[in-house]
């Protein structure tokens, strides 16, 4: 079929409101290709192939298959991926591209209408920008959520350990919200896009007062990003019950203190607030007066870690460690296979670099608070030489990588 009469069968297509399907399936009879088109995030919305085996392929990107983003000015909103037994002109390519990213945005449109105004409501709850339980109830009433018997929230975090695709941040939050979904139908996710975080961070509510679900849709969460985003460490914190609605914005704090309290444990699994031990005296410090917290951190353990991003050392690590050895320095050398020699050298840096000596349990105590401070806030620690590849020795191994 030529490119003029392929082009009219798809117009006709359009024209009739057929729907993308359709629209997919024309293009591919006109073109005698087989298609699929799959949206920003990776699910996929539309298939003509010639078999299940075909499709495999399609979707996989395998042998002969071209793909071409779909834009609608300058954002992308999916991909068509197409393999023909006779290749389309560059010009039919750019016009199929064209009709089939319209189709999309249309079909997508009501959806993306759906996701910003969940995404303006969870970010006012986490700035605190709706209080009191009638304002919280009518603006979740806009979105069919009912709150009445309580809701829970859940941040999630993904941290990429290497080169991510364009859109990959909204992929991690639609593979969070499938996850939340799974077990509480009515769940709803969105980006935080708070200033100065990396990575993606989710913020989720997941409706009702059952604390038994609420555990099991953060863990859902954990599951399908662990098995949908490769490549990417993962913290997760869950707050808990809000039992009244006008209590959200407190429980939006508990899961960013939960998940920054998870991002610096050891065994990457989900942290409810009330597993966060100590940190939970420091939440409403950081809620009410997170200036006077952040002058803690600055005066105890923040010279360590700008040290550390400097040089790539690992006084914090060091540090850490001692602390959690008891101030033992030889058990500190054994957890971090290292000379205890190098643990007395690093640990003479530290007092020379924050003025508290750890051998004081004064000194001990303030960096131990400063320390918590850091998590709380969510500042990471530096990552130092040996958080690189190949590096084994000299800190305590983290097990939060995931689908790497």
């Amino acid at each position: 079929m030529s490119d003029l009469a392929a082009l009219d069968a798809i117009t006709e297509a359009v024209e009739a409101g057929a729907g993308l399907p359709e629209v997919v399936r024309a293009a591919g009879r006109a073109l005698d290709a087989s298609l699929a088109v799959t949206d920003a995030w990776g699910a996929t919305l539309a298939v003509a192939a010639r078999s299940p085996a075909e499709e495999r392929a399609l979707l996989s990107q395998g042998k002969g298959v071209t793909t071409l983003p779909l834009r609608v000015a300058d954002t992308v909103v999916g991909a068509l991926h197409m393999r023909a037994r006779t290749e389309p002109s560059a010009s039919m390519r750019r016009l199929l591209a064209t009709m089939i990213a319209s189709e999309v945005e249309r079909v997508r449109a009501p959806e993306r209408l759906s996701e910003s105004a969940a995404a303006d409501f969870l970010r006012a709850v986490l700035a605190r920008e709706v209080s009191g339980r009638e304002d919280v109830l009518a603006r979740a009433k806009d979105l069919s959520l009912d709150l009445e018997q309580g809701a829970s929230m859940v941040v999630a975090r993904a941290h990429p350990l290497q080169a991510v695709e364009e859109g990959w941040r909204g992929r991690v939050r639609a593979i969070a919200e499938r996850g939340a979904r799974a077990v509480v139908s009515r769940s709803i996710a969105a980006l935080a896009e708070r200033e100065g975080t990396p990575g993606a961070e989710v913020l989720l509510l997941v409706p009702g007062g059952e604390e038994h679900l609420a555990a099991r849709a953060a863990e859902a969460v954990q599951r399908e990003l662990e098995a949908g985003v490769a490549g990417c460490t993962f913290a997760l914190g869950r707050s808990r019950i809000a039992e009244d609605p006008g209590e959200l914005p407190r429980a939006a704090s508990e899961a960013l203190l939960a998940a920054n309290v998870a991002q610096g444990s050891d065994d990457g699994a989900v942290l409810a607030f009330e597993q966060t031990g100590a940190y939970r005296l420091l939440l409403s410090a950081m809620s009410e007066n997170p200036e006077e917290l952040q002058r803690f951190y600055s005066e105890t353990v923040e010279p360590l870690v700008a040290y550390d991003n400097q040089y790539e050392t690992d006084l914090v690590g060091t540090l850490e460690a001692f602390l959690d050895a008891d101030g033992n320095v030889a058990g500190t050398a054994q957890r971090m296979f290292t000379h205890r020699h190098t643990i007395y050298y690093r640990l003479e840096r530290v007092r020379e670099l924050s003025g508290h000596d750890v051998s004081s349990s004064d000194g001990r105590e303030k960096l131990s608070l400063g320390l918590k401070a850091m998590r709380v806030l969510g500042i990471p620690g530096a990552g130092g030489p040996a958080s690189e590849a190949g590096a084994g020795g000299g800190r305590v191994p983290r097990r939060t990588t995931r689908g790497a």
